[in-house]
């Protein structure tokens, strides 16, 4: 909007507070702070979600890849040719061949539940969400033979394991005997503990060589799964399609989608409905705005009737009072993606504090999943944001401007 130099003049002089116009202005910086707050919280809030979605995304792919083909009643004999096959298929970046167990295992006298999972050494070197979170020991140490395992770090603290350790794994379909099923218990050095960042993960998986693993469990040459990452992770069912004909009488194929369909479905339902609830609160921010306009309009009425007297045209009142509430509305939108921004990066250090403060765990891993608060900003979330916050404060204005507009000179000043 263009607006002539008088124009400008007349508008800053409103924006500014006046001789008894102290309350209009306390209005004003009122609808301000509260516009600030409105868009902070949305985009610290959609912020947050995308964070988690983004973490959630990285850690449960990255350990269980785009897509898995899944043995029936978890073993897949002859594998070498399907796995040759996958790696084959356009859009597959790799393919790896796994195991995956529900287990026990004990440790000095203490019992816990674990997912054992057995990898190619190779794979496990290399794979993404293990690289850089090995808080103890060393993950190259795991060789094919060496009874050596990596164990995750609430589960080293639960059973009171540490590097160098032996705990023992319990495989309760061992061999049979005349007196019946002996469990198979095998014990391991704890070579390595790892934490990235996934409560479950980290409370549960034992990491071991693939060809331990099958011994432990009694597979022989048959493994359990295997692991697929693609090109596109949100074209996973497009370009996997051409496998299902080949492992139809082997097995089924599960992508990342369906497997952690109801905790990504939830995420998305909870970031929309939050999205609207605090859309609302700029709404109703910009209320404020329309109030100081029409406290603004009528203590200006006199002023208004000079102006039109002057030769000032409606549209010319029009475009000032807009002006003048769309920049009370900028400003706010302005401070509130600064303190957002803010807010975000000193997250971690205001959880904590408030923790300190009141003795209460605000961020529990066991229901949070993640061991922190993740953030993760889209630059265009934060351009829509603020773009809805500005069309909510120039509607604001509208009413307001068309009564100043509509000021009949003639009628204020009659009795003047």
């Amino acid at each position: 909007m263009l607006l002539s130099r008088y124009e400008w003049v007349i508008a800053k002089r409103y924006l500014l507070p006046g001789k008894g116009e102290g309350f209009i202005f306390l209005v004003a910086s009122i609808s301000l702070v509260a516009v600030m707050l409105g868009v902070a919280a949305l985009i610290v809030v959609m912020s947050v979600m995308n964070g988690f979605r983004a973490e959630l995304f990285d850690k449960i792919v990255g350990l269980n890849g785009h897509a898995v083909i899944q043995g029936y009643g978890g073993r897949l004999p002859d594998w070498r040719d399907l796995l040759e096959d996958t790696r084959n298929t356009e859009g597959v970046v790799s393919a790896s061949p796994l195991i995956e167990q529900p287990l026990l295992t004990t440790f000095n006298g203490r019992v816990e539940a674990v997912l054992v999972r057995g990898m190619l050494v190779p794979d496990i070197l290399n794979n993404e969400t293990l690289d850089g979170k090995t808080i103890a020991g060393d993950l190259a140490r795991l060789e094919p033979g060496s009874g050596r395992v990596g164990i995750g770090s609430r589960l080293a603290t639960t059973l009171g394991a540490q590097e160098g350790s032996r705990i023992t794994v319990i495989n309760p379909q061992g061999r049979s005997t005349p007196f019946g099923t002996v469990p198979r218990e095998i014990a391991y050095e704890v070579a390595a503990i790892f934490e990235v960042g996934v409560y479950d993960y980290d409370k549960a998986f034992v990491i071991m060589p693939m060809e331990d693993a099958q011994t432990l469990l009694l597979l022989g040459d048959q493994i359990g799964m295997i692991e697929i990452k693609t090109n596109d992770a949100d074209n996973v069912g497009n370009i996997i399609a051409p496998l299902i004909p080949k492992v139809a009488d082997r097995g089924v194929i599960t992508d990342w989608q369906t497997m952690n369909a109801s905790l990504f479905e939830t995420l998305q339902v909870e970031r929309v409905v939050m999205f609207v609830i605090l859309s609302i609160i700029i709404l109703v921010a910009v209320f404020n705005i329309l109030s100081s306009l029409i406290m603004l309009v009528r203590a200006k009425t006199r002023d208004i009737a000079i102006l039109r007297t002057m030769g000032a045209s409606r549209a010319s009142l029009l475009r000032i009072f807009v002006t003048v509430g769309t920049s009370i509305g900028m400003l706010g939108i302005a401070a509130g993606i600064g303190l957002g921004l803010i807010a975000i990066f000193f997250r971690q250090n205001v959880i904590n504090f408030v923790q300190m403060i009141t003795g209460q765990n605000l961020w529990d891993p066991s229901i949070r999943f993640l061991t922190e608060l993740p953030a993760r900003t889209d630059p265009m979330e934060v351009v829509g944001i603020a773009g809805l916050a500005l069309l909510f404060s120039f509607l604001a204005t509208l009413y307001p401007a068309y009564k100043a507009a509509s000021t009949d000179p003639v009628q204020v000043l009659r009795y003047e």
